[in-house]
């Protein structure tokens, strides 16, 4: 599973890549509950999901309970684009999924609402191929 771990302060964003044991700790949670991020080598942080995709794609959805597949009518939010809709107030059937996290995420996005003492620019290093100021 990979993760993408938003950084508030900072507005970057970190990716990476956790194996199956590791990723045990995000299974059964939902969308909007928080995660302490310790057995993921982020000790002393902790993070809220926000979202992800399946393996296939299929975005996941607040609204749709549950784990797996879900066609459902929607008009905005993940799922959908504006700017196919030709009507104001058109909805469209759509795929998600839904909002607990299972074996079939591919990528979770997640938030840093607590920060641990290491910062995360030290453990996941500077970026490559960054400019650097000077």
């Amino acid at each position: 599973m990979k993760i993408v771990i938003s950084d508030p302060k900072t507005g970057r964003a970190y990716q990476k890549e956790i194996s199956d044991e590791e990723a045990q700790i995000f299974y059964r949670k939902r969308i909007g509950e928080e995660v302490d991020l310790t057995p993921i080598g982020l000790p002393g942080y902790v993070a809220v999901i926000r979202g992800g995709t399946d393996k296939d794609g299929f975005p996941m959805r607040k609204d749709v309970h549950g784990t797996g597949r879900k066609a459902v009518l929607i008009g905005s939010g993940p799922g959908i684009r504006k700017k196919n809709l030709k009507y104001k107030g058109e909805r469209r059937r759509k795929t998600v999924r839904g909002n607990t996290v299972a074996e079939d995420i591919a990528q979770l996005n997640i938030k840093i609402v607590k920060y641990g003492e290491k910062k995360l620019e030290e453990i996941f290093g500077a970026g490559e191929g960054e400019a650097q100021a000077g």
